[in-house]
């Protein structure tokens, strides 16, 4: 009998340390999630770089370009946060302005909303937009859609702000007569991503910056040239927890979590967003990113 109260004496502060740990570890990932669900979704940071580019003329160098992502206008994500996210872009003093789609999160309901929230931004250069697999209403890469003419309707709604929506198309951006390229493309879920026709006639010795929403389009650019592609889609997964990573991308869209990344000497940024659909964020912070051109 004593040997046994002996042994459950010495086992009871392995039981209290074990039991300590689960607490600590209950207790520590609780924070996490409340953390995730109320602070960081609307926690903007600015994220600046600098990009050098070769061949960049004197006129350029210096060239601001702030760029906005993945607003998914809902009633989630509401006309004051984006004012926020507007707020802080303005203040950069932008050259030009870059928003690289899913304006809206499903559906029609919001379209209005999110052109009103953005109209308030203005750069010397112009505005520029590609709209995402979301405002096609493109939930895949099968590119099947719920709402066949939304595109048609977020597009329409961003023009009527001043907003130049691109479709595959190129805009010359001029200097004291000096150029480089602006190229937008269409989503690549979308099946209208057309880079043959967007880079037609393109020189190879002029700088070129893209917009495109998914940055695997990098992929398909089969060689012409792309200084940088500035890009969205993947919230940067949403979640980076700790000794898991990010559970939501799968294994190729890593590549392209989020930041500057490297393909075939394209340099891609891959912006997390401003919005989100699910509100919940960890270690993936929304952002407004300022990219600075620079001669090599």
């Amino acid at each position: 009998m004593l040997r046994q109260v002996v042994g459950w004496l010495r086992a009871e502060p392995k039981e209290t340390r074990r039991r300590g740990r689960l607490a600590r570890l209950i207790g520590r990932n609780w924070a996490r999630v409340s953390y995730g669900y109320r602070i960081e979704p609307t926690w903007l940071e600015i994220n600046r770089l600098d990009v050098d580019v070769e061949d960049l003329p004197e006129a350029f160098d210096g060239f601001r370009i702030v760029q906005l992502s993945d607003f998914h206008c809902s009633r989630h994500v509401t006309p004051a946060y984006m004012a926020e996210a507007v707020d802080l872009a303005m203040a950069e003093s932008p050259d030009l302005i870059s928003l690289t789609g899913d304006f809206v999160h499903r559906g029609y309901k919001h379209v209005g909303a999110a052109a009103a929230a953005l109209a308030p931004l203005e750069a010397p250069a112009g505005v520029f937009a590609v709209l995402g697999n979301h405002d096609y209403s493109v939930r895949n890469a099968l590119g099947l859609r719920r709402y066949r003419h939304l595109h048609r309707a977020v597009a329409h709604s961003l023009t009527a702000r001043g907003i130049h929506v691109l479709h595959n198309q190129v805009v010359p951006l001029i200097r004291n007569d000096s150029i480089i390229y602006l190229v937008g493309v269409a989503d690549l879920w979308s099946r209208r991503c057309d880079i043959g026709r967007a880079f037609a006639g393109l020189s190879p010795e002029i700088p070129c910056i893209t917009l495109a929403h998914n940055p695997r389009t990098v992929e398909r650019l089969q060689g012409r040239r792309c200084d940088l592609m500035l890009s969205g889609h993947t919230h940067g997964g949403q979640v980076n927890w700790p000794g898991v990573g990010r559970p939501a991308l799968g294994r190729r869209s890593r590549r392209f979590a989020a930041g500057l990344c490297r393909y075939r000497g394209t340099r891609v940024y891959v912006n997390k967003g401003v919005g989100f659909g699910l509100r919940f964020r960890f270690g993936v912070r929304p952002e407004v990113a300022v990219f600075t051109l620079r001669r090599v």
